[in-house]
């Protein structure tokens, strides 16, 4: 008997879990794909790669010409007394950590922009899907990333929706 009790307690909870399933209503986002394919987020695409272009050419030459004095104190090196060889070693490895902060910085520098020109984007993003969510009763939509969701049905992706919406 006690078999048949808590099978008829079980019933109920599968048949409301099961009901509960059924009005589950689930999408995804890839917000990278989204921000990237916006007319917004290729301008700000756009701004980004040609700052990036700029600062790299600079860093490019400040290297280069690293090289040449490094070259150039390698070749003297031997003609060089042992204090001014030192002295010389000094000054080209504070050049050198000066240029590796100067990339450094450049690097921050482009992901502050990055983040600043996307951050927009983005939030007007989570309106439009929030929007969608209410209208449309999703109990949950997710931002696609190879860590997050693994496998999705193309069905419920909405990302070119959102883009459409974003774009409008």
């Amino acid at each position: 008997m006690p078999f048949l009790k808590r099978l008829f307690l079980i019933l109920p909870l599968v048949f409301f879990s099961a009901q509960a399933l059924s009005e589950t209503k689930i999408g995804f986002v890839d917000m990278q794909k989204a921000i990237q394919e916006t007319k917004a987020g290729q301008a700000a695409k756009k701004k980004l790669e040609g700052e990036f272009n700029k600062k790299k050419k600079e860093l490019e030459q400040n290297e280069a010409d690293l090289k040449k004095k490094f070259e150039e104190f390698e070749k003297k090196a031997l003609a060089l007394s042992s204090e001014v060889k030192a002295k010389k070693q000094q000054e080209l490895q504070i050049e050198m950590q000066k240029h590796q902060q100067n990339v450094a910085k450049s690097q921050m520098a482009i992901q502050k922009q990055e983040r600043e020109l996307t951050q927009p984007i983005v939030e007007k993003m989570q309106k439009i899907i929030n929007d969608i969510a209410k209208k449309e009763n999703y109990t949950v939509i997710l931002e696609k990333s190879e860590q997050l969701v693994l496998f999705a049905q193309p069905s419920i992706d909405m990302t070119d929706r959102v883009v459409k919406e974003y774009n409008k």
